[in-house]
C-alpha cells in the first residue's frame, strides 16, 4: 500500500513509518523538519510542511489521491510560536477529509488520546476530540487509537521528562505523584496501525491501547530509574501551586517556540493522570500489551540514556544562562562608556572608540536575546562563536596583556565558549 504518515518526524510516527516500510509498504513522511529522520529512514519518501498552512482540501488533493491511506500521528500540547492547535489539530484535518470523501474515499487511521475527563475542555484535548468527531461524520472509512502514556526505546516530551525526573540525586520531588498512569508499548501502537491497513481491525473502530497495570506517576518515575541502573530514591510530593511558577516559565517558553513538557496543559492533564476509557480493547485483536517493566527491559539503557536524563532538566537553565551571559556582556559597558572604550584609545579617536563599544554591546545583547528565540538559536549560538573568536583575534592583537589577567575578559570568554558548544549539542529536539 502507498501510504501517507502525517507527523513522521515524531516519536511515534518515526517509529510508524519505520514498521510500515520494513513490511514492503510505500511510506511517505510528512513533517515540518525531515531532513534528520531523513537520513535515519533513507528508503522513504518525504515531503517537508507545516500541517498549519494545510487549512484547505486544495493542500491536500494531490497527497490524498496519490495514496491508499492516512496516518495521523501529528499532534502539538499547546499553542506556541511554533504550535497553533487549532489549525494544526482541527483545520488541517477537516480539510483532509474533504479532499479524502473528494477522492473517493480514503482510510484514516488516527493517533488520539482520551478527550473526556476534567482536562477535556483544554485546547489540546478540545481540537483533538472536534477532529474525531469530524471524522466520525464524515462517512470516510476510519480507526481510531486512544494510546496512554507511550513508551519505548526512545522518549520524547513527558517520556523525557520522566527520564529526566528519575535521574535526580536522592530526592524526587514530584507534583501529582498519586496520578493514575497507565502505559503502553510503542510497538503496540505500531502493531495496531498494521493491523487497521491490512483489515484485520474493521473500519469505524475506536481503540484504547493501554496494559492491565496501573501506576503512579511516582512508581512509574522509581520504575525509570531502576531502568537508568539508580539506587531507588525517596519522593516528595509537592503541592500543585510550587509547580505553577515553573508552567508559568514553561508557557512563557512556549510562546518562544520552546516545548517544555512542564507547560500548564501538561500539568492540567498529569493532574487527573494519564488513563484510558471503557471502549474496546487491542487485547480484543490479539496484541500483546507488554507492562511498561516489561517495555523497559526489552531495551536496556546505556551510559547515553543516563546523560540524557541528567542533561535534560539542564537544558534550559544552560541556555537561560548564555543569554545572560551575553546580555549582561553588553549592557554592563553602556553604564560607563568612557571607561569600556578605554581599550581602543591608543588605535582610534575617543568618538570612534565609542562608536565601536557601542556597536558591540547592541550586538552582544541582540545574540543574547536571539537565543531564547527557538527559531533563532541555533543562528544565534553559531554567530556567538564567531563574534567570540573575533574579539578574541582583536583583542590578540590590539592588547595581548589581557590574556596575563586570570580574571581579564579574555580569559573568561572560554568558558563561554565551551557553554555554547553545550547548548548546540543539546539543542536538536528529535
Amino acid at each position: 500500500m502507498k501510504i501517507l504518515i502525517l507527523g513522521a518526524t515524531g516519536f511515534i510516527g518515526s517509529e510508524i513509518a519505520r514498521k510500515l516500510a520494513l513490511q514492503g509498504h510505500q511510506v511517505t513522511g510528512l513533517g515540518r523538519d525531515p531532513q534528520r529522520t531523513k537520513y535515519k529512514l533513507p528508503d522513504m519518501q518525504w515531503v517537508s510542511t507545516d500541517l498549519a498552512r494545510m487549512g484547505e482540501p486544495s493542500a491536500w488533493q494531490a497527497l490524498v489521491e496519490s495514496h491508499d491511506a492516512i496516518v495521523n500521528c501529528a499532534g502539538a500540547l499547546q499553542d506556541g510560536l511554533a504550535d497553533n492547535l487549532a489549525a494544526t489539530q482541527e483545520k488541517s484535518m477537516l480539510a483532509l477529509y474533504q479532499a479524502a470523501q473528494a477522492a473517493g474515499g480514503r482510510l484514516i487511521i488516527q493517533i488520539s488520546a482520551r478527550t473526556a475527563g476534567a482536562a477535556s475542555s483544554l485546547p489540546f484535548l478540545a481540537t483533538k476530540r472536534r477532529a474525531d468527531e469530524a471524522l466520525v461524520e464524515s462517512g470516510l472509512p476510519y480507526v481510531i487509537l486512544r494510546p496512554a502514556l507511550v513508551i519505548g526505546r526512545n522518549s520524547h516530551g513527558g517520556t523525557s521528562l520522566l527520564r529526566a525526573l528519575a535521574s535526580m540525586p536522592r530526592i524526587l520531588p514530584l507534583t501529582h505523584a498519586d496520578s493514575p498512569v497507565q502505559t503502553v508499548a510503542i510497538g503496540a501502537v505500531a502493531q495496531m496501525v498494521l493491523l487497521a491497513l491490512s483489515g484485520s481491525i474493521p473500519p469505524r473502530s475506536d481503540v484504547d491501547l493501554a496494559a492491565d497495570e496501573k501506576h503512579t506517576l511516582g512508581s512509574l518515575v522509581l520504575l525509570h530509574r531502576q531502568w537508568l541502573g539508580l539506587p531507588t530514591a525517596r519522593i516528595i510530593s509537592l503541592p500543585p501551586a510550587i509547580a505553577r511558577p515553573v508552567s508559568w516559565l514553561a508557557d512563557l517558553a512556549g510562546r518562544l517556540g520552546w516545548r517544555s513538557p512542564l507547560r500548564s496543559t501538561a500539568m492540567q492533564v498529569m493532574s487527573e493522570g494519564v488513563i484510558t476509557s471503557a471502549r474496546t480493547d487491542a487485547r480484543h485483536y490479539g496484541v500483546l500489551l507488554k507492562t511498561a517493566h516489561q517495555t523497559l527491559q526489552a531495551s536496556p539503557s546505556g551510559v547515553q540514556d543516563l546523560w540524557f536524563a541528567r542533561l535534560y532538566l539542564l537544558k534550559p537553565a544552560i541556555i537561560l544562562c548564555l543569554s545572560l551571559f551575553w546580555l549582561l556582556s553588553g549592557l554592563i559597558p553602556l553604564f560607563d562608556l568612557p571607561r569600556a572604550s578605554g581599550h581602543f584609545l591608543p588605535f582610534m579617536p575617543s568618538i570612534a572608540a565609542i562608536t565601536i563599544t557601542v556597536a558591540t554591546c547592541v550586538l552582544d545583547m541582540a545574540l543574547g536575546l536571539a537565543v531564547l528565540v527557538r527559531p533563532f538559536a541555533r543562528r544565534a549560538m553559531l554567530s556567538m562563536l564567531l563574534v567570540t573568536a573575533a574579539y578574541l583575534a582583536g583583542g590578540t592583537v590590539l592588547e595581548p596583556g589581557l590574556w596575563l589577567d586570570p580574571l581579564g575578559p579574555l580569559v573568561k570568554v572560554l568558558p563561554s565558549i565551551l557553554l555554547t558548544l553545550v547548548a548546540l549539542a543539546t539543542l536538536d529536539e528529535r
